[in-house]
C-alpha cells in the first residue's frame, strides 16, 4: 500500500512538471523570452524549480538557456519578423510611451530596424515638428501619418525580411547628418553589457547612428536582456537612456547603475 501511495504521488509529480514544461515552451513562443522571475511568479514555485525545468528543456533542444531566462532562438538568426511583431505588443507600446515623454517637439532624431522602434514611431505621431532619419520602410511610413513631421529615408539595400535597409550607403548618409537624439533597438544584450545584433551590415548603420547623435535612447524588452546574438554593436555604456518595459533582474540592474544611463522603466 505504502509503495502504491508513492508510485502514485511520483507519476502525480511527472505529470504537474509536464505540464508546466508544456506552458513555459507556449509561453516563450508566444513572448520570445521569459525570465526565471517570471516564471516562478507565474507558477508559483522556487527559482531552483524553474532552473530544473528550463535545464531540462534545454537538454531536450526545446529551448536556449541564457542569464536569467530562456527562448527558442539561436544566436545566429532571428526570429521571423511576422513572428516578432506579435512579441511583448503591451511592452513595446509602453516603451513607446516612455520614449515619447523623452523626445520634445522640434527635435531631430534617428531611428533604426525594429518592431520596438515601429512602436516607439507610433508613440511619437502626436508630436509636433519631427525631422527623422531612418533606414526602416516601416518606421517612415507611420511616422508619414504626421502632416508636419519630415522624414529622410537612407538609401541601401532593403531587406525582403523586415524592410530594413542597411549596406555602405546607408551608412554614408547617415554620417551626413548630427542629431539631436539616436532612437535604437537591440537583437540582444550580454551579461557583460555588450549590444548585440545578428546582421553584421545593420550593426553598422547602427553605429553610424549612435556617433552622429547627441543622446542614444535605447529602446529593449525584457525579452532583450541576456539575449544572445553574434555580432558585437557597442556597450551599455555609450547609451544615455534606456526604456525598457520592466525593471531588469537584479545582474542588470547592477550593471547599468555602475553606468551613467538614466534607466526609465516600471
Amino acid at each position: 500500500m505504502i509503495c502504491f501511495i508513492f508510485i502514485q504521488e511520483f507519476s502525480g509529480e511527472i505529470f504537474v512538471q509536464q505540464l508546466r514544461l508544456n506552458q513555459i515552451i507556449e509561453l516563450i513562443r508566444d513572448n520570445g523570452f521569459v525570465s526565471i522571475d517570471e516564471l516562478v511568479s507565474r507558477f508559483r514555485v522556487t527559482p531552483q524549480t524553474i532552473r530544473r525545468d528550463l535545464n531540462k528543456l534545454a537538454e531536450q533542444g526545446k529551448l536556449v538557456r541564457y542569464h536569467g531566462g530562456a527562448s527558442l532562438e539561436s544566436s545566429t538568426q532571428n526570429t521571423d519578423y511576422h513572428t516578432r511583431i506579435g512579441m511583448s505588443t503591451k511592452g513595446k507600446q509602453r516603451i513607446g510611451e516612455r520614449l515619447a515623454e523623452l523626445v520634445p517637439d522640434g527635435a531631430s532624431l534617428f531611428i533604426n530596424i525594429g518592431t520596438t522602434t515601429q512602436a516607439c514611431a507610433r508613440a511619437l505621431l502626436d508630436k509636433h515638428g519631427l525631422q527623422v532619419v531612418t533606414n526602416d520602410i516601416h518606421v517612415a511610413s507611420i511616422l508619414s501619418a504626421s502632416p508636419d513631421c519630415k522624414i529622410i529615408m537612407a538609401g541601401g539595400e532593403v531587406r525582403n525580411s523586415d524592410g530594413g535597409i542597411v549596406g555602405e550607403a546607408t551608412v554614408d548618409l547617415i554620417n551626413q547628418f548630427q542629431m539631436d537624439l539616436a532612437v535604437i533597438g537591440i537583437s540582444g544584450i550580454d551579461a557583460d553589457g555588450t549590444l548585440l545584433e545578428y546582421d553584421y551590415r545593420e550593426s553598422r548603420v547602427t553605429r553610424a547612428i549612435m556617433d552622429c547623435a547627441k543622446q542614444v535612447l535605447l529602446c529593449a524588452d525584457h525579452s532583450k536582456f541576456g539575449r544572445k546574438a553574434m555580432v558585437k554593436l557597442g556597450h551599455l555604456r555609450q547609451i544615455d537612456h534606456l526604456i525598457t518595459d520592466s525593471t531588469p533582474d537584479p545582474h542588470f540592474l547592477d550593471l547599468i547603475q555602475n553606468t551613467d544611463i538614466a534607466l526609465h522603466s516600471d
